[in-house]
C-alpha cells in the first residue's frame, strides 16, 4: 500500500496495480501486470503529478541499503514508455520532485538533474569517483550507521531545489583483506571532525541540517536561509545544542516543522517517537509511544490536538483489539485525514484503514485464513514479565512448547541481542525459529533485555556507554539463573545464540567462564572493537586513545580458554561487509591457540545477512549441533 495523496492509495494485487479512492469509494486498475512485464519491473515509483511512473528493472544490492537498477519512464497519459537515452542503464539512486514530475539520480558518482522526463539531463556535479568521491549517495559507513538509507540528496517541498551531501573518502584506505587500520580521519564540508546526521527542508528557501560531534555526544541544529542577494545560503542564528551520551537510534529523527514550533520530550523513563507532524490548518501531532499500560514493548499511535488550553493527548490504538494488538504504528495519508493502522501482535497482525476521527473505515488484512490453518496446529505460548534488579525492571518474553507443564523441565535457548538501545521484549507477533524449537524440538526460547537496552528511560540505555561487554553480558548470566529458578529449567541444558552483536554477547557470556551455559552458537559476531566501523563503535565507546582499558578488557579473544568447558559453534560470511570476516578469524585463532575444540561453519562470498540457500542452511545446522548439546549423551 502506498500513499500518494491525502485520500488515494495503490495496492499491487497479482501483478497489477489498483487505485483505490476513499472519498467516492472508486477502484480501478492504475497498472497492469503487462506493463511491469515489458520492461522485466520490479518495482515503481509514480511522480507527484501522477502522470508519469519510473518502473524500477535490474535491481542488484550493493550493501544493507544501497542497489543499482535501471528505470524507464512511462507516460499513463499516452500509456506508452518514453525514450530516456540520458538515464543511465545502472543508476544508483533515483528520486521524483515532491511536485511535478522533476527528477533526480544519481550515476558514476555524480548528480543529474531533469527538470521534466523529455527534457535533457541536467549534469549537477563531475568529480564523483568509485570509492573517492560519492555525490548524493553515502558511503558504507554513512549508510549503515547514520543515514540508514542510500540516499544523500533532498528536493526542497516546492521542487525549486535539490540539496545533496558530498562523501570526500579519499584518505580512507582501499584494501583488498579486512583490517582496522590506523584511527581513521573524519574531515566532512561544512565543519571538521563532525557528522552530518540530517538534512531537513523546510520550505523552499530554508534549510535544516542536524551536525554531530565525532564523539556524538553533541548534536547541532543548523537552519541556514537562501539568499537572493548573492544567490548564496546563509546561516541562520539559530542555532541549537543538545548535550547527552548517545543512544542506539541513530541517525537522530528529522525536526518536525510547525510555525507554532511545538516540542515534545521523552521522559526519563520512557520514549516519544515523532511519527507525523502537520501544521496549522490540522493544528495536529501524532506520534507513538509505549506509554500505555506501562508495557516498555508495547506501542500505540497518540494525536495530541494543540488549540486546546491545554494541548489535549489521544490515544488512537490504546484500547482497540487491545488482548489482539498491543504492538501498534500508523501510516498516514498526505495530510493525515486517513491512516493505516498496522497491528503487530501478539495476536496475529491485522491492518485496518481508519480516519482521523478514528473510525474504522475498511478491514485490509485480517489474517483469518492462516488463523484457520495455525487452529490445526499445536502452538507454542508466550510468556513475557519481568526480573526486578535494583531500581530497574528488566523485560523478558518466552516461548514455550505447546502443552507446557511448569512440573516439567525444559531445555532452555537465550536468544540474545542486547546491543545498545535494542529490545527483544516486545508484543509483536513472530512466527520463526523459535516457535519451531518451541514445537518441535520442546525447547524454551527466551529473550531478555538488560541493562544498555532501550525503551526504559536513559539511565537504563546508558548504563553501557563507554563500557561495552560488561553490563549486558553479565545480565543475560543473571536472567538464565532466574529462568532457571523458576522451577521448569533444566539447569543442565541451557543454551545461548545470537547474531551480530548478539554473537558478540553469546560469545562474551560463553567465555564468562560462569558455568551456566553448556553450548552456544554466534552468527557473525564482533571480536575485537577495534576491528568495527568508527561511527558506531565511537558513539558507545569513544576513540581507543580515550578509552583504552574497556577496549582491551571488551574483547572476545581474551576470553578464549574458558571455552573449554562449553560447546561452541562459530559462524561467519566470508564476504560480510559490516562484521568483517578478520573478527571471526580472531576468534578462531584465538581458540586454536588455546586448544579449545570448537565447531565453526564459513559461508563463501555470503554478506552479513546469509542470505539464499545460506538462511535455510545456517538454521538447520544450527538446529543439529542444539539437538546435540541438549541430548543426554
Amino acid at each position: 500500500m502506498r500513499w500518494i495523496s491525502d485520500h488515494e492509495y495503490l495496492h499491487q494485487k497479482d501483478g497489477s496495480v489498483f487505485l483505490h479512492n476513499l472519498i467516492t469509494g472508486n477502484n480501478s486498475e492504475f497498472l497492469s501486470s503487462i506493463t511491469f512485464d515489458q520492461v522485466a519491473a520490479s518495482d515503481y515509483v509514480v511522480s507527484a503529478d501522477k502522470r508519469y511512473v519510473a518502473f524500477k528493472s535490474n535491481w542488484t544490492k550493493i550493501w544493507r541499503h544501497s542497489f543499482t537498477a535501471s528505470y524507464s519512464l512511462y507516460d499513463l497519459a499516452d500509456s506508452t514508455f518514453l525514450s530516456t537515452p540520458d538515464i543511465p542503464h545502472r543508476v544508483h539512486l533515483f528520486a521524483w520532485a515532491p511536485i511535478g514530475n522533476k527528477m533526480a539520480f544519481v550515476w558514476e558518482n555524480d548528480v543529474y538533474v531533469k527538470t521534466s522526463p523529455t527534457a535533457k539531463a541536467i549534469q549537477v556535479t563531475s568529480n564523483g569517483k568509485h570509492n573517492n568521491i560519492l555525490n548524493g549517495i553515502p558511503d558504507w559507513v554513512y549508510e549503515e550507521e547514520m543515514f540508514s538509507s542510500y540516499e544523500a540528496m533532498w528536493w526542497s517541498p516546492g521542487g525549486r531545489y535539490l540539496a545533496y551531501a558530498e562523501f570526500n573518502d579519499t584518505l580512507v584506505q582501499n584494501i583488498e583483506y579486512s583490517w582496522y587500520g590506523k584511527e581513521q580521519q573524519v574531515v566532512l564540508f561544512f565543519y571538521s571532525d563532525h557528522y552530518l546526521a540530517t538534512v531537513t527542508w523546510v520550505t523552499d528557501e530554508r534549510i535544516a541540517v542536524q551536525w554531530q560531534k565525532r564523539r556524538q555526544n553533541e548534536l547541532r541544529f543548523q537552519i541556514y536561509d537562501f539568499s537572493i542577494v548573492g544567490n548564496t545560503w546563509i546561516e541562520n542564528a539559530l542555532e541549537v545544542r543538545h548535550k547527552r551520551p548517545p543512544p542506539h537510534v541513530f541517525p537522530p529523527p528529522s525536526p518536525p516543522f510547525s510555525p507554532s514550533n511545538p516540542t515534545l520530550s521523552a521522559d526519563k523513563d520512557g520514549f516519544y517517537i515523532y511519527t507525523s507532524l502537520h501544521g496549522p490548518s490540522h493544528n495536529t501531532i501524532y506520534y507513538s509511544s509505549n506509554q500505555y499500560g506501562h508495557k516498555p514493548g508495547g506501542r500505540n499511535v497518540y494525536k495530541i490536538t494543540l488549540g486546546a488550553t491545554p494541548p489535549t493527548t489521544q490515544c488512537l490504538t490504546c484500547t482497540l483489539n487491545e488482548d489482539r494488538c498491543q504492538y501498534n504504528s500508523a501510516y498516514f495519508s498526505h495530510d493525515a485525514s486517513f491512516f493505516r493502522m498496522d497491528c503487530s501482535g501478539p495476536g496475529l497482525p491485522l491492518y485496518t484503514l481508519r480516519d482521523n476521527r478514528d473510525a474504522e473505515m475498511q478491514v485490509l488484512e485480517d489474517n483469518m485464513a492462516l488463523e484457520g490453518l495455525l487452529s490445526e496446529i499445536h502452538m507454542p505460548t508466550m510468556r513475557r514479565g519481568f526480573i526486578k534488579q535494583g531500581e530497574f525492571n528488566l523485560w523478558y518474553q518466552m516461548t514455550l512448547p505447546p502443552g507446557f507443564d511448569k512440573s516439567k523441565k525444559y531445555p532452555l535457548l537465550i536468544d540474545v541481542y542486547a546491543g545498545p538501545c535494542s529490545q527483544k521484549a516486545d508484543y509483536r507477533y513472530r512466527l520463526g525459529w523459535a516457535a519451531y524449537l518451541a514445537s518441535t524440538e520442546k525447547v524454551i526460547v527466551a529473550s531478555f533485555d538488560g541493562r544498555g537496552s532501550g525503551y526504559q528511560g536513559d539511565k537504563l540505555m546508558h548504563s553501557i556507554y563507554r563500557r561495552l561487554g560488561t553490563y549486558e553480558v553479565e545480565d543475560q548470566i543473571t536472567a538464565a539463573k532466574e529462568f532457571t529458578n523458576m522451577g521448569f529449567v533444566d539447569k543442565g541444558r541451557i543454551a545461548i545464540w545470537g547474531w551480530s552483536y548478539g554473537g558478540y554477547v553469546t560469545s562474551m557470556v560463553l567465555g564468562a567462564g560462569s558455568g551456566v551455559f553448556k553450548c552456544g552458537m554466534a552468527v557473525a559476531p564482533v571480536s575485537k572493537w577495534d576491528y568495527y566501523d568508527t561511527i558506531y563503535t565511537e558513539r558507545y565507546m569513544n576513540q581507543p586513545s580515550e578509552n583504552l582499558e574497556f577496549y582491551k578488557n571488551s574483547t572476545v579473544t581474551a576470553r578464549a580458554k574458558n571455552f573449554k568447558s562449553v560447546q561452541y559453534l562459530l559462524v561467519h560470511g566470508t564476504a560480510d561487509d559490516n562484521v568483517h570476516f578478520q573478527q571471526a578469524a580472531q576468534i578462531s585463532a584465538a581458540l586454536v591457540e588455546e586448544q579449545v575444540d570448537f565447531e565453526a561453519m564459513w559461508y563463501t562470498d555470503k554478506d552479513h545477512g546469509l542470505d539464499g540457500s545460506a538462511n535455510q542452511h545456517v538454521y538447520t545446522h544450527m538446529s543439529h549441533f542444539l539437538q546435540r548439546c541438549f541430548s543426554n549423551e
